[in-house]
């Protein structure tokens, strides 16, 4: 049957790219002794996994006499996929298989772990610890999960020549049209690294990670939709995603909770702010509009909110009242953003019902519980004073009691603050942190206090020191359960454009786009923002005097308004 036939067919065309990617460096080997045996690990380095051949004098042998021997290896940076190994030939009595195990990790300690125990590695959501089968003389892939790092054990007795193990790197091919560079190669580092933690999770769809839970979540999509629209723009993994989950959330129900039904809203919300897509938010006005009345449904006449499990994030999750107080700011939110979608539908029914909504949740507004997730939603719903809330409850301590999702909404309610400075602190601090214990992703949640007396995650831990990735997490998340690319973490990505590079659209779909920098102490910063338009560039420098002097190139059909 032709490939034309298939198409006809309507087979699935994966919109994926795959790529072999080879090993950086071998990070430990078994010791070879009488049992077991390793030659030239150093040939699985830069083999370039070219055609199987019988001719291979830089194969790495393994030599299994009674015990397992094994190879770590580091392919250099988080990705998704698996692994493909080449083998060459082999001794081994009765088969022209051999069994290896592979265990894929997102730090080199996961990889090298066993099943369950107090560590918590798991095979969740995707396997990645397996016994495989692999044939002699040809190719054999496995997996597709988040790793970095595998680990490879020949379990049968016997010898196994491997020409070469590579990573199957699955992702989109895709540019980065927005980017962002400025006199701090720190922050540099961290707005690349939140964009390649989203780009991983635009796989089948929007994903919150890689390894745990490849599942679409609105909440975790709310940073990551900011992070893609001041990175690649207008992708249709969003609107797929945003209608995946409606699709299988028919009203009454809600997204798997309230709170993320929310946060849907308020992506429609800013998906159209940022690309003006009427046609699309036109298509969502019967599921707006009935979300809207459920939650109206869920205040009583006092302005109270009743729902089921309230939530913000896993760690705020200790504080309940700090929740009541974040989920009742999230409502207001939710009531904004549905006031004006409803007048642009020419809907005044709903506008009234969500501005009356909003008058009643402002009668009775919870305290604060000093949670830095409630504070920081209570200032951007204006519940609260920014500055207050910043002074009080955010910015003391900080970046501790941070967290990788709600750190997106404390920096932006520090930034209507003024704090700018405090913001740029934090952001070094709590996601250079994660980069400086070896990350190339940011994690589904992270600690600051975990930095005491922390082993790299790229590292064998030495004695004495912590692992990480096995010693922390909480929640759903504890130990090596934990994933090391989570998208909701990427909130410095989008916050450093909007903030910092100060870019925002004034009107829908960048018609009108505002322009206000904040340096800091920043000698200059430079950039480039996506709008459905094309590409504006900024660049700002700061003169002797300490003035900002702005440059900017803005494509046809966009006006700017400078501030």
């Amino acid at each position: 049957m032709s490939i034309k036939t298939l198409k006809e067919r309507g087979f699935a065309v994966d919109p994926r790219t795959r790529a072999y990617i080879e090993p950086t460096r071998i990070v430990w080997t078994t010791a070879s002794g009488d049992t077991s045996e390793i030659t030239n690990p150093e040939g699985l380095l830069g083999s370039n996994g070219c055609q199987v051949t019988k001719e291979a004098p830089n194969a790495c042998i393994l030599v299994n006499k009674g015990e397992a021997p094994g190879i770590l290896l580091d392919f250099g940076t988080e990705l998704h996929g698996g692994v493909r190994i080449a083998v060459v030939e082999g001794k081994f009595p009765a088969t022209r298989t051999a069994r290896v195990r592979i265990r894929l990790g997102e730090s080199a300690m996961e990889a090298m772990s066993e099943l369950g125990g107090e560590s918590n590695a798991t095979n969740h959501h995707a396997a990645r610890d397996s016994v495989v089968d692999v044939a002699l003389l040809g190719y054999t892939e496995f997996g597709t999960s988040g790793f970095r790092f595998a680990r490879i054990d020949l379990l049968d007795e016997g010898m196994l020549q491997l020409q070469s193990v590579q990573a199957v790197f699955v992702y989109r091919d895709i540019e980065y049209k927005g980017s962002f560079r400025c006199s701090d190669p720190l922050l540099n580092r961290i707005w690349e690294t939140g964009a390649y933690t989203v780009h991983l999770n635009m796989q089948d769809y929007l994903w919150d990670g890689i390894k745990r839970d490849r599942m679409v979540w609105t909440g975790d999509m709310h940073p990551e939709v900011a992070t893609i629209s001041a990175v690649f723009g207008e992708h249709a993994i969003v609107t797929k995603s945003m209608d995946f989950k409606k699709d299988r959330s028919p009203l009454p129900m809600f997204m798997d909770m309230p709170t993320y039904s929310i946060w849907w809203l308020l992506v429609q919300h800013d998906w159209y702010m940022q690309h003006g897509n009427e046609s699309y938010l036109h298509q969502q006005r019967e599921y707006i509009t009935g979300l809207l009345r459920e939650l109206a449904g869920k205040v009583d006449s006092n302005g109270q909110i009743d729902v089921f499990r309230p939530f913000l994030d896993w760690p705020a999750s200790s504080n309940p009242a700090g929740v009541t107080a974040g989920v009742h700011a999230l409502f207001v939110l939710a009531m904004q953003a549905g006031a004006r979608l409803s007048r642009l539908f020419g809907d005044e029914e709903s506008v009234s019902l969500c501005e009356s909504l909003e008058r009643r949740l402002r009668e009775n507004v919870p305290h604060h519980a000093n949670s830095k997730q409630a504070a920081a939603l209570q200032a951007l719903a204006g519940l609260m004073d920014a500055a207050e809330a910043n002074r009080e409850v955010i910015a003391p301590d900080a970046p501790k009691g941070y967290s990788t999702f709600y750190g997106y909404y404390m920096l932006r309610a520090r930034a209507e603050a003024g704090d700018i400075g405090g913001c740029l602190d934090s952001i070094r601090a709590y996601w250079g942190g994660m980069l400086e214990l070896g990350a190339t992703t940011f994690w589904e949640d992270f600690d600051i206090d975990w930095m005491e007396n922390a082993a790299r995650i790229d590292e064998l831990t030495p004695p004495g020191k912590v692992d990480v990735h096995g010693t922390y997490g909480g929640y759903c998340y504890k130990g090596y359960r934990h994933s090391l690319c989570h998208g909701w973490a990427s909130g410095p990505t989008a916050w450093l454009s909007e903030y910092v590079l100060g870019i925002t659209p004034a009107e829908p779909g960048f018609r009108k786009a505002r322009i206000r920098p904040n340096l800091h102490d920043l000698d200059w910063v430079e950039g480039t923002y996506p709008t459905p338009h094309g590409l504006i560039r900024i660049r700002h420098e700061r003169a002797e005097d300490g003035s900002v002097r702005t440059t900017y190139e803005a494509p046809p059909g966009v006006e700017i308004m400078e501030e």
